[in-house]
């Protein structure tokens, strides 16, 4: 194992270090226990956002916490949940007194510890709204999940939810345009390598070097098939050809579309991967309105990626488009 680390015990604090020190302006940091909040929380009167994972998938949820989108991000050790403390904690905070949303990727630690976490806060009169994000197309159940696993819809939720709350949008104006963005976004990923998890030392799986994962999760989960690597318009058929179908979306659509790399895809492949992507979608008569292009859901140094796509409305297309200060995403600022 090679990486750019001290001690794998305290990769994840040095971590937090780290973004302290890089953005003061945005960002401050608890250690104990650990979480991120917006430099100036809690903003009064304004619904709070707050999500969480386990580390590894930077810049989510950390680099995402700022003016128009998180107002605090609980991180737990590599690729494990954080706790139930960390979130009272956070969601105590960044409570402005407008009420706070728990946005949560569908994996089992995650919900299991965020719905005790919002039943402490409501306990002491917090109002807590939780939304699952269970977006990934990929298979029904996996080894962290029962039902589907929450990947790229989780940031763009995270977004478009974010905007509306920075509007002063109520509490549950703010919860159902998340639960409306999760109904309308889907998403799939590949491998074309593993990653390899610091405290473990070695890749979480093997892969030949003619080998690819078709519907890998973001902890390196099995996907739908182990496959011998094929030409980037024929991965991006397959991976295209799930999502839309599954919704499905169809003729007429505006979509954003966002091209996500795993870690260790340059931004080359990510581009060969959208023009793909978009000739595709032209194909099937469906618009990308808007994109983003880039690693915002990572698995560590995994090779590979996943598309999302997100039927858009009106007013999705207007929050998307709303100024955003954080260190992952940053326009209209």
């Amino acid at each position: 194992m090679k990486k750019l680390i001290n001690d794998p015990a305290n990769v994840v604090r040095e971590e937090l270090q780290g973004i302290e020190a890089a953005h003061p302006d945005l960002v401050k940091v608890s250690y104990d226990p650990y979480f991120i909040t917006r430099a100036d929380a809690p903003v009064q009167g304004k619904v709070a956002l707050i999500s969480g994972g386990g580390s590894g998938h930077e810049p989510m949820h950390g680099g995402f916490v700022g003016a128009g989108m998180l107002d605090a991000a609980c991180p737990g050790e590599v690729f494990t949940s954080p706790t139930p403390d960390q979130m009272e904690a956070a969601t105590k905070a960044v409570d402005g007194g407008a009420g706070v949303v728990h946005i949560v990727k569908n994996y089992t630690g995650d919900v299991m510890n965020f719905e005790m976490a919002a039943e402490l806060c409501r306990a002491e009169g917090t109002e807590v709204e939780s939304v699952v994000v269970d977006d990934d197309v990929a298979v029904q159940d996996s080894l962290y999940t029962a039902g589907r696993r929450g990947v790229g819809t989780t940031v763009l939720m995270e977004k478009i939810a974010g905007a509306a709350a920075e509007q002063k949008r109520p509490l549950k104006e703010v919860a159902d345009i998340c639960r409306e963005v999760n109904a309308n976004g889907r998403s799939m990923g590949m491998a074309l390598t593993s990653c390899t998890v610091p405290a473990a030392g070695s890749p979480t799986f093997e892969l030949g070097d003619d080998e690819i994962e078709m519907g890998v999760g973001i902890h390196g989960e099995p996907g739908r098939e182990r496959m011998k690597m094929k030409q980037a318009s024929e991965i991006v058929d397959m991976m295209a050809t799930a999502i839309v179908d599954d919704l499905p979306f169809g003729k007429g659509d505006q979509v954003l579309a966002f091209v996500n790399g795993m870690g260790g895809t340059p931004m080359l492949e990510l581009y060969v991967v959208y023009n793909e992507l978009n000739k595709f979608l032209s194909g099937r008569g469906i618009t990308i309105s808007r994109n983003l292009i880039g690693s915002y859901i990572t698995s560590l140094e995994m090779a590979g990626c996943s598309i999302t796509l997100l039927k858009l409305s009106d007013d999705f297309t207007q929050l998307w488009d709303a100024p955003v200060k954080t260190a992952g995403l940053r326009w209209g600022v």
